[in-house]
């Protein structure tokens, strides 16, 4: 059970100080209370302010680091049960404008977490990857998904380790820093809002809903599936409606590197992808662990040529549901 594997643990997130590893670390304390979660980073500002909201729980601990650095993840990761991989380079334009800083986080930080939790023994790794690495059009996407072929690979390397490795895959996260919700908040006052293209879609998905994905994984994991949960879709119209119902809106076109529509599942990825209640997973393809009955448990095989985009979701996020969600969250949205 999940609560006998998390509980008593210790746990590391790397790139801990951001939206998710500040959803993660109260949610997953209340849970499960491991005995330990380290937040691994590199702004020393972020860690101060974070290490002020917990400054009385002695379970939470702060590490300055990197994850290029690997001398720097083998000293912070002693006696770590579990790590969360959630440290990247992930805004597009600054992905297409400095491509080496990319590779070196994206790319070769995935290689580091690898080696090192398998030289020191850390039992599971989670490493959290975006629609964006699905057929990826931009170098953000394109670096993902080579991390996520390389986490998924970590498993052969492991050998006769015991170290396993899985991904979580989802979209928008909302209220996430950067995200599309915080931005329209702040400029729902104004009287035009910028949409890029009145067809747009996105996928939107909750941080505490990307948590419990991430839980689910490490609950579920034999190691290499990549984990897609199912999420609603918005017109990025009808999202400005909703937070801006009295402003114009104006058509700046798409942004270089940018999509249309988000896609998760990709038609090739069908051929491996299982069905079940709340999730996807896309079951590796090498050394036949795709037909392995461990992983695939009760899922149901999709049709070969299913996709899983946010234009072609059979779940879409209500204005009244989107509403609520801005009500409750809008004292959060004022200081991203």
């Amino acid at each position: 059970m999940m609560k006998n594997k998390l509980a008593n643990s210790t746990i590391l997130i790397t790139g801990g100080t951001g939206s998710f590893g500040n959803a993660f670390v109260p949610l997953t304390l209340e849970k499960y209370n491991p005995k330990k979660i380290i937040i691994f980073s590199r702004d020393e500002m972020k860690q101060w302010n974070m290490a002020q909201k917990f400054k009385d729980d002695t379970r939470v601990r702060f590490f300055i680091g990197d994850v290029r650095d690997k001398d720097r993840l083998y000293r912070a990761l002693d006696g770590v049960d579990y790590i969360v991989h959630a440290a990247a380079t992930k805004i597009v334009p600054t992905a297409e404008y400095n491509p080496f800083e990319c590779i070196k986080t994206n790319v070769i930080g995935a290689m580091n977490i690898i080696d090192a939790a398998i030289d020191k023994g850390v039992k599971d790794v989670v490493a959290l990857s975006t629609d964006k690495a699905s057929s990826p059009i931009n170098l953000y996407g394109a670096s993902k998904l080579a991390s996520d072929k390389m986490f998924v690979a970590g498993n052969a390397y492991s050998g006769e380790h015991s170290s396993k490795f899985s991904v979580v895959r989802y979209g928008n996260v909302m209220g996430s820093r950067g995200s599309v919700i915080p931005f329209f908040y702040h400029q729902k006052d104004s009287k035009t809002l910028p949409i890029t293209d009145p067809r747009m879609t996105r996928f939107m998905i909750s941080l505490e809903d990307g948590v419990e994905l991430v839980w689910k994984a490490f609950e579920d994991m034999c190691g290499g599936e990549i984990y897609v949960k199912k999420i609603p879709s918005i017109k990025i119209t009808d999202l400005a409606k909703i937070i801006a119902p009295d402003a114009s809106h104006e058509i700046i076109g798409i942004r270089p590197g940018e999509k249309l529509h988000e896609q998760m599942i990709s038609m090739e990825d069908a051929l491996s992808t299982y069905e079940y209640n709340d999730h996807f997973k896309i079951l590796p393809v090498i050394n036949d662990w795709g037909s392995d009955v461990n992983r695939i448990q009760d899922g149901k095989k999709v049709d070969e040529n299913f996709v899983y985009s946010s234009e072609t979701n059979t779940e879409w996020v209500g204005e009244e549901e989107m509403t609520e969600w801005i009500e409750l969250n809008k004292h959060k949205l004022g200081n991203i």
